[in-house]
């Protein structure tokens, strides 16, 4: 099956557009090695090296990233809050993240530390960004008390692990790609990694059990129309 090439040549580039944006998307969408990736795309007619698959992931998964953020409803006033190991060039960090209550990831940062202080500056970023929360949903770790305190004192804080499920199966598709593609080498490079990949997610995987199998089939059409246009936007 070919990629059929009906946007506009992407200036410098040997290769069409369309697979360009379809490597991105698939890098992003599945858990899969650069090898596959080679398998993948020769199998649509377009013979790249997995090293090459990489640098176009590096140079245009931000755009994407973007434009996906540019589009998204405002977030809604409650957050899930909740921290994973991620070890970084052998070394043991900590990424917090944060999601609303519509599943939306709002934001990420990777830090050696899981205490107050750590706590307070993934915090502090959140509210300079989308304002103060309504409501904040923890685990019981005891680093975000005085942090929500202090920040959002009319917030209601809800410690409780139970509540948190939302945000801690979006762990998952991290831990697991995490595995496959073996772990990161600095924190620049997760980071940068992870926004795409949490933003990509996003709109390609909506909350099936919400949804009739007509919707469903719905959102995953105006996903793919999304990508489209956002890969007509796309820019040497």
């Amino acid at each position: 099956m070919m990629i059929a090439a009906e946007m506009p040549c992407l200036k410098g580039y040997r290769f069409p557009r369309e697979a360009v944006a379809y490597a991105v998307w698939a890098y992003h969408r599945f858990a899969l090695s650069t090898e596959d990736f080679e398998d993948l795309l020769a199998e649509r007619g377009v013979a790249v090296r997995g090293e090459t698959v990489r640098k176009w992931v590096n140079r245009f998964g931000r755009h994407f990233t973007d434009c996906i953020k540019r589009d998204r409803p405002a977030a809604a006033d409650k957050w899930h809050l909740d921290e994973v190991v991620v070890p970084i060039n052998g070394a043991k960090q900590w990424l917090w993240r944060a999601v609303d209550a519509n599943g939306d990831v709002l934001d990420i940062l990777v830090q050696p530390r899981r205490n107050a202080k750590a706590a307070k500056r993934f915090l502090a970023r959140l509210i300079a960004r989308y304002g103060k929360p309504r409501v904040v949903v923890t685990d019981k770790l005891r680093s975000y008390i005085k942090p929500i305190r202090a920040l959002g004192p009319e917030a209601d804080h809800r410690a409780h692990k139970g509540l948190n499920k939302r945000i801690e199966g979006s762990h998952r598709p991290i831990r697991k790609r995490d595995k496959v593609m073996g772990r990161s080498k600095t924190i620049r490079q997760a980071l940068r990694f992870l926004a795409a990949h949490d933003q990509i997610n996003t709109i390609f995987r909506p909350r099936r059990f919400r949804l009739s199998t007509a919707s469903y089939r719905h959102a995953g059409s105006d996903a793919f129309g999304l990508w489209h246009n956002y890969a007509l936007e796309m820019t040497a």
